[in-house]
């Protein structure tokens, strides 16, 4: 079985960072990484930053102001996972081009290497969780399975 070890060159399309336009409860984002960032924003609440106000920003934006947000969603440590899941799902079944590159990964196992200390989303110096690897071979299993 073949590895993709971190989300660079040919690989980067995996990466939440990468630039497409995923629409997620009914707002459009430059990334997965904006929509993620926005879902943080308490449901029903207004405060500094709304979910429509980060469409407006890209990956590196979003980031920064998500993890300034004085108030996050209470319950965010139990639905992030869930979040991130329905995001990816988005991001794939939007953007065909991106299918079909996630699809000719072809069974290769998904590890988000990285050099940022991110433990839970990835794996740093061999040590970490790497949630969003392991959402991306979920969802790759689900458009082969046609569930997506």
């Amino acid at each position: 079985m073949d590895t993709v070890l971190g989300f660079q060159g040919e690989h980067r399309f995996l990466s939440n960072f990468y630039p497409c336009v995923v629409e997620f409860d009914g707002i459009k984002f430059k990334s997965s990484e904006v929509a993620y960032q926005a879902s943080k924003v308490p449901v029903g609440e207004a405060w500094e930053h709304d979910k429509v106000s980060f469409a407006q920003l890209d990956a590196r934006e979003a980031r920064r102001v998500g993890r300034g947000l004085r108030h996050i969603r209470q319950d965010w440590d139990d639905v992030k996972l869930n979040i991130m899941y329905r995001i990816l799902r988005a991001k794939f079944s939007q953007n065909l081009d991106l299918k079909q590159k996630l699809l000719a990964t072809d069974g290769a196992y998904l590890e988000e290497t990285n050099y940022w200390h991110d433990t839970f989303w990835g794996i740093y110096n061999g040590v970490g969780e790497n949630h969003l690897g392991r959402l991306l071979m979920v969802v790759r299993d689900e458009i082969n399975e046609d569930i997506i």
